[in-house]
């Protein structure tokens, strides 16, 4: 499909036709020829596809700044990086909005030997924002901790638990609702801290890692720090002390986790810049990704993607010729590995214009191609959104629904009323990048980048230069409403982010 692009401008119309469109769609929706953004579309397909810098954005964040830990020095560059090249680009009121992350967190090192049975090494890195074992490490003997029954074993089994090493098992069955286990697991943290355990092998809420020989770090409650040492080991080495324990074997090793934290809190910023609407500059969508990320790698594809797809959609739009509209406001959010702080922060920050939001356009999810437009519970946009998403067959079917994500920015905007978009990927190799050693620039199609801006870009204009304004923030008692049927709002109020009282 994206060889038809090869054959140069005048093709464009035919690949943002306005063929049959998907079943389930309504017919009666205006689509991009009956809405008159056609040509600009066209337009903005032609630059995103054919005079894209996406992939060259990509490098410079990945191999020149590398990983984005929020509140860290590289951070910073980070910030100052993407304000550069928004104004290298061309945007309008290019600026950077500061906001406080409650405390700092840097990781320094992580290592671990299996001392008996055997000797040997193991592959060990720390969780975000855990403590540090004793300076020098610890030697201490392996208990085994059943995720699955955590309240029985905090009841029955911590003071057991002084001195030793906790290895999160999954033992019997799973419970039916798993937010269970994840919401308990910070109390077996505390716990474990209050009792002296001196570390804990435990990864993402007691998940082993995913992929040979691999971790994946990340943190274990939004805006949440725990005191004792928390690590992600390789299924491989956790598998071999499982096996002991499971043949009634003593298992000791020896760990030694460094992790730097500051007392007080630190400053991050989010990026912003913005083309300004034509016709209602009042009005803003925002269009955007996380800027920040893991550090075992570079964050190529979480979210050194989302970025640069977001820079990528910004400049095909510039160079299009063509102004939407309504303004569009790109932003790149900081501190939403340590739970989507940086879009509450900017939520909050813009309160008295939020009325005057559209949508929020975000991708998060990988280094796939776009698969869907989620519409972040706002059903009735669905029919009015499959016209557009059917005209942009030659990059594949792209289906439209419902469904709202509150596992990157979108969920402040979806929490505001508004559409919060996630761009939905279909990204299979996600789950072994994902805050891991891997995730690297590597693992990157440069096409498939171009192909996500473009259809970033196309979905940000269509918005925006649509003749009628596609939605207005819901009232807060519509928007919990909405969440409580999608069965959102025990999660929401479990880490805290439910501002909705008792709505029903």
């Amino acid at each position: 499909m994206i060889r038809l692009y090869l054959f140069g401008l005048l093709l464009l119309p035919l690949v943002l036709s306005v063929g049959p469109a998907y079943p389930g769609s309504d017919s009666t929706a205006p689509g991009p020829k009956q809405d008159g953004t056609l040509t600009a579309l066209s337009a903005v397909a032609g630059r995103g596809m054919m005079d894209s810098h996406a992939f060259r954005y990509l490098t410079e964040l990945s191999d020149d700044i590398g990983a984005r830990v929020t509140g860290t020095p590289a951070a910073d560059a980070a910030v100052s990086w993407s304000l550069q090249t928004m104004n290298s680009m061309g945007l309008s009121n290019v600026h950077a909005e500061s906001w406080q992350l409650w405390k700092g967190w840097q990781r320094v090192s992580a290592t671990a030997e299996l001392e008996s049975p055997i000797h040997r090494s193991l592959m060990v890195d720390s969780m975000g924002w855990v403590g540090s074992t004793a300076p020098g490490g610890v030697e201490a003997g392996i208990v085994p901790v059943n995720v699955y029954n955590l309240q029985e074993e905090m009841a029955n089994n911590s003071s057991q638990w002084n001195g030793k090493i906790l290895l999160v098992v999954q033992r019997g069955e799973a419970p039916a609702h798993p937010l269970d286990s994840l919401l308990q697991f910070g109390d077996f943290l505390k716990t474990a801290y209050k009792v002296h355990a001196v570390a804990v092998i435990g990864g993402q809420g007691g998940r082993k890692a995913t992929g040979m020989h691999l971790t994946h770090t990340g943190v274990l409650g939004f805006g949440v720090y725990y005191d004792i040492p928390v690590v992600s080991m390789s299924s491989e080495d956790q598998d071999q002390i499982e096996r002991y324990l499971d043949r009634s074997k003593s298992v000791k090793i020896k760990i030694n986790v460094q992790n730097r934290a500051t007392t007080g809190p630190v400053e991050s910023a989010n990026v912003v810049g913005e083309i300004p609407g034509a016709e209602h500059p009042e009005q803003i969508i925002v269009v955007g990704g996380h800027l920040d990320s893991w550090d075992l790698a570079s964050g190529a594809t979480d979210n050194g993607v989302g970025t640069c797809t977001t820079l990528g959609a910004a400049e095909a739009i510039l160079r299009s010729g063509f102004r939407p509209r309504r303004t569009l406001r790109f932003v790149l959010f900081t501190g939403e590995e340590e739970g989507l702080l940086g879009s509450f922060a900017y939520v909050k920050q813009h309160q008295s214009e939020m009325s005057n939001h559209v949508a929020a356009v975000i991708l998060d999810n990988g280094q796939g191609p776009v698969t869907a437009l989620q519409m972040g519970g706002h059903k009735e946009l669905v029919s009015a959104a499959e016209p557009f998403a059917a005209s942009l067959q030659s990059f594949g079917k792209i289906d439209v629904n419902d469904d709202t994500e509150f596992g990157t920015d979108t969920g402040p905007f979806i929490i505001a009323g508004l559409p919060g978009i996630n761009l939905d990927q279909d990204s299979p190799d996600y789950k072994y990048t994902h805050h891991s050693p891997v995730d690297t620039l590597d693992k990157v199609k440069p096409e498939t980048l171009n192909q996500d801006a473009t259809v970033m870009a196309l979905t940000a204009f269509w918005i925006a230069d649509r003749p009628d304004r596609l939605a207005t923030p819901w009232p807060s008692g519509q928007t919990a409403h909405m969440l409580i049927e999608k069965h959102d709002d025990t999660l929401l109020k479990a880490f805290n982010l439910w501002p909705f009282g008792d709505a029903k």
